[in-house]
């Protein structure tokens, strides 16, 4: 009785033999190579902004990709307070688009993806009217809960916490990011989180200098860290540009 057994087997793995073949020429070599320097990396950026599209998709592509960080923005709302020129939707619906849409993006430049419990309500002069409609204590405890969770060594904002010049929301996302570098390694703040998660200190907070519609001119008695973020990568065939703007589609 082996024998028929035997031959049942040889054509079992003939059969399967093709499947496999398939499979193993779906992703290039270039890409697993890609992918296994990844694992080499531990270190971890967490970016931090207000609304969906706020983000630096240039930047996090290249820490992926470039530099094989591992990396997540945090955008304190969901853009339900944003307009729709596509769409019907507003509100809460708009909301479900405007996640889904981060969440192919990071899909797609290989960050990860965090939110916070701030409605978005439209524009605000700064972040005092920001925070009358926000509970601090919750939003902040939400940036404190991702820091701790995600246990960045470096935290990058979009913006900086200078009032005046800009949207509310975004002077608030980084004065609570600042904040919470503050505050996330201290066991008495927000005790209850660490049932779950332990505290973390991160070691340092960048802004994420810009100079919107010209050119950046550094200041000499500034600090930077300069990242080429238009390189190309010849093992994933694109420039972090490319793979930015693909995010943003």
């Amino acid at each position: 009785m082996s024998k028929p057994f035997f031959l049942k087997s040889i054509a079992f793995f003939i059969l399967s033999l093709p499947s496999l073949i398939c499979f193993s020429q779906s992703v290039p070599s270039s890409i697993i190579y890609h992918q296994l320097q990844q694992l080499k990396e531990t270190k971890r950026v967490l970016y931090v902004a207000a609304h969906p599209d706020d983000e630096n998709t240039q930047l996090i592509a290249a820490l992926r990709n470039g530099e094989h960080v591992e990396v997540a923005y945090l955008s304190l709302t969901r853009g339900d307070g944003g307009q729709n020129l596509i769409g019907k939707e507003l509100g809460i619906e708009l909301g479900q688009i405007r996640t889904q849409e981060l969440l192919q993006a990071r899909a797609t430049d290989g960050g990860k993806q965090f939110f916070t419990r701030a409605m978005d309500f439209g524009y605000s002069k700064n972040p005092d009217e920001t925070l009358q409609n926000w509970d601090k204590q919750k939003v902040l405890s939400d940036v404190v809960w991702i820091v701790r969770k995600f246990r960045p060594d470096i935290i990058i904002t979009r913006f900086n916490t200078e009032p005046g010049g800009n949207h509310g929301h975004h002077t608030t996302s980084a004065i609570l990011a600042e904040e919470a570098f503050d505050l996330a390694s201290n066991p008495s703040v927000f005790p209850e989180q660490l049932d779950y998660v332990q505290t973390w200190q991160p070691k340092r907070i960048f802004w994420n200098s810009y100079n919107f519609g010209g050119e950046f001119k550094a200041d000499k008695n500034e600090q930077y860290a300069v990242f080429k973020v238009g390189e190309f990568n010849s093992l994933l065939g694109q420039t972090y540009s490319q793979i930015a703007a693909d995010s943003r589609t």
